[in-house]
């Protein structure tokens, strides 16, 4: 099989709005669950934090090499033997200018999947937990890839860091990516489902676009020896596809109106893909 690379992956979400794995670039049978399936997926996707805490203090780190480096979440799932589908992206690409992107949260996997999904559509900034960053070597890289780190221990001073910079963001001509549930779920709940990005949509005058992901291929690990130190690499289950959807550009309004649409239309996109929802 050949690899889907980076560009070409681009250029298909630029022209059709989405991607869909070629036959072609997918191993011809998807891999046994098991011990070394999980551990060739969590070392395709993982490989970007080490590559960043090396290149980063060598002057070699770019976002383009960040991108692209992300990339391998896409090519690592098609060796398995697993589909990378991305549909509904036609919309952003005709929206000329920075966006609030509000995505759901199921996994390590979209964190590292979205970088080479939303580059393609300009440059963005990311709100992702403080811990990443603090990882050996990683500050520098962090903040290099436009990363915005939050500490979760106070709520207030999380707000107002992420108002104050997410709008100094945007106003520069980033977009900007908030996973409105804090944490992963598999459940999109509303309880869980915070306004913060809907907030700074409307201080910074911009639309929101939502974003649904189903990576429930490898979750989150809840149990075992492992799950204090490899929680972020649950068992991986190649019978799942990775899913990609996105939603409608909404017009900047006020929040609640923003935030109670873009809810909306990802849980009932979710649940068209057969995911729990809680309303």
């Amino acid at each position: 099989m050949t690899r889907t690379t980076l560009e070409e992956f681009q250029r298909e979400l630029r022209e059709t709005g989405g991607y869909c794995t070629p036959d072609a670039r997918r191993a011809p049978r998807r891999a046994k669950p098991g011990f070394w399936t999980t551990l060739r997926y969590s070392l395709g996707i993982a490989r970007v934090f080490p590559y960043c805490a090396i290149t980063e203090p060598l002057g070699r780190l770019t976002t383009e090499k960040w991108v692209n480096v992300c990339f391998s979440t896409v090519t690592t799932a098609e060796r398995l033997g697993m589909n990378v589908i991305v549909e509904g992206f036609g919309g952003r690409r005709d929206y000329d200018g920075p966006v609030m992107y509000l995505s759901n949260h199921m996994s390590m996997t979209e964190t590292i999947l979205l970088p080479p999904i939303l580059h393609t559509f300009g440059p963005f900034s990311y709100v992702a937990k403080a811990s990443l960053a603090h990882l050996p070597f990683l500050e520098k890289a962090a903040e290099h890839m436009r990363m915005v780190p939050i500490s979760r221990q106070s709520p207030r001073e999380d707000l107002l860091h992420i108002l104050k910079v997410g709008q100094e963001r945007i106003s520069s001509g980033d977009s900007f990516l908030i996973f409105p549930q804090g944490a992963r779920y598999e459940t999109f709940s509303r309880q869980k489902y915070s306004s913060i990005g809907a907030k700074l949509a409307e201080r910074a005058g911009c639309p929101v676009v939502p974003i649904v992901v189903d990576t429930r291929c490898q979750p989150t690990r809840k149990e075992g020896i492992l799950r204090n130190v490899l929680k972020d690499f649950g068992p991986v289950n190649t019978s799942f596809d990775i899913r990609v959807a996105c939603g409608p550009v909404i017009p900047n309004a006020r929040s609640k109106v923003m935030h109670e649409a873009a809810f909306d239309w990802m849980a009932t996109k979710l649940e068209s893909w057969g995911l729990p929802v809680e309303r």
